[in-house]
């Protein structure tokens, strides 16, 4: 594909095991060249700054969904159907089927349930006093919670935190950490038409939405696996980046962490600026429908662009000192749960899960101190980390 000459290369691969782990340094050479930045190892136009992050996000009839949001072919012929991989009425329907369920009232609904598992949770994690704060306290929390809104049959939920991750790390151009995860994002795929087949989601669950929705022909039944996968993964990974990301910066950050102890009101604010801060989605792509301009830039119809989140959330040109973690900064505008038709329908539970678990660690934990080095996970889409050692100092007056 030819490219327009006045579009800057940049030809590092920006998903390297190394840019991977640390990707920062590569977001802020690519805002530096430019609105729009060519990326030869991919064949893909980056987009990278704040402004035209958003344009692209709502923009959704230039730059569509139905051809894919990965970075290979094989993932978004695999994706074909899904809500996350689709546009207009089809995106809309869809949709629809869910929407019920993750709506502001619907999600306050939840919140009992929610609640009573950070405070098991914490529970267990103020006795052991050493964490992980991934296994312990990030992953906990929404293994608690969505696998039973989905509807997943207790059969098999061992394998699908593997699976969704692998989803995830699937929807990368074609590297050896893509074609790792292939198979296990087959396997999730599988089972889940298994549990169509069989029927065996649990009752008055989203996954029974989806067969009522297909017994009465609002969608195709072939539709029903792809659905239930879409729902699961994105509210499992991007919820533990978020809750195992704040850990670490609060950590880090004793200072905050006291504000938000003697304030709990800063706690919503606190997950924007977590979400600003660690974008546990780093980025994902579109097809662009017609020739059209980006900041004086023109994008060719039919190429692929790819909307880097990670980068939007520290452009210096949209945020004050982007690189510094400060929860009093108001970061509602951050683009980690996208934006648009497309934004994530399952934010309002990640919010609720996020800002739960915060509150119950800064009534029960005085100090959360690292306690070793972190280790993050190497995956091509999502952002977090995969160990996260601490120790976590209960609050006087609390075990």
């Amino acid at each position: 594909m030819k490219t327009t000459v006045s579009i800057p290369r940049y030809p590092t691969d920006i998903y390297s095991t190394d840019a991977i782990l640390d990707p920062y340094p590569h977001y802020a050479r690519l805002r530096a060249l430019g609105p729009v930045v060519w990326l030869p190892k991919q064949q893909v136009f980056a987009i990278s700054r704040y402004a035209e992050c958003k344009q692209v996000l709502l923009d959704d009839e230039t730059f569509i969904s139905g051809d894919g949001v990965a970075l290979n072919p094989v993932a978004n012929r695999l994706g074909r159907g899904t809500t996350l991989n689709s546009d207009g009425e089809e995106h809309s329907s869809k949709r629809s089927v869910l929407a019920h369920r993750l709506t502001p009232k619907a999600v306050r609904k939840m919140r009992q349930a929610v609640e009573e598992q950070a405070e098991s949770i914490v529970d267990a994690a103020l006795h052991k006093r050493s964490v992980d704060g991934v296994d312990d306290l990030a992953t906990a929390l929404p293994m608690s919670i969505v696998p039973d809104l989905v509807g997943w049959p207790e059969d098999g939920r061992e394998d699908l935190l593997r699976w969704a991750g692998a989803t995830f790390d699937s929807l990368g151009p074609v590297n050896r950490h893509s074609i790792t995860a292939a198979r296990g994002a087959a396997e999730m795929l599988s089972f889940s038409r298994r549990v169509v087949r069989e029927r065996s989601v649990i009752p008055g669950s989203m996954g029974a939405d989806v067969l009522e929705a297909a017994d009465e022909n609002k969608i195709a039944k072939s539709a029903c696996p792809a659905l239930m996968v879409d729902y699961l993964g994105p509210s499992l990974d991007t919820t533990i980046g978020a809750i195992s990301g704040a850990l670490d910066l609060f950590a880090r950050h004793p200072d905050q962490w006291q504000a938000v102890r003697q304030n709990p009101d800063l706690i919503p604010n606190a997950v924007n600026e977590v979400v600003r801060y660690e974008s546990p989605i780093r980025a994902f792509s579109r097809r662009a429908m017609r020739d059209v301009e980006i900041a004086g830039s023109t994008v060719p119809r039919g190429a692929r662009v790819v909307v880097v989140y990670a980068s939007a959330n520290r452009d210096e040109r949209e945020w004050d000192r982007p690189d510094e973690f400060d929860i009093t900064r108001d970061a509602a505008r951050q683009l980690g749960f996208g934006s648009g038709v497309h934004g994530c329908a399952g934010q309002g539970l990640a919010r609720l899960e996020a800002q739960t678990m915060l509150q119950v660690l800064a009534r029960r934990v005085d100090r959360i101190v690292p306690a070793g080095t972190p280790k993050r996970a190497v995956n091509n889409i999502i952002h977090r980390y995969e160990r996260l050692p601490l120790e976590l100092v209960a609050a006087e007056g609390t075990q």
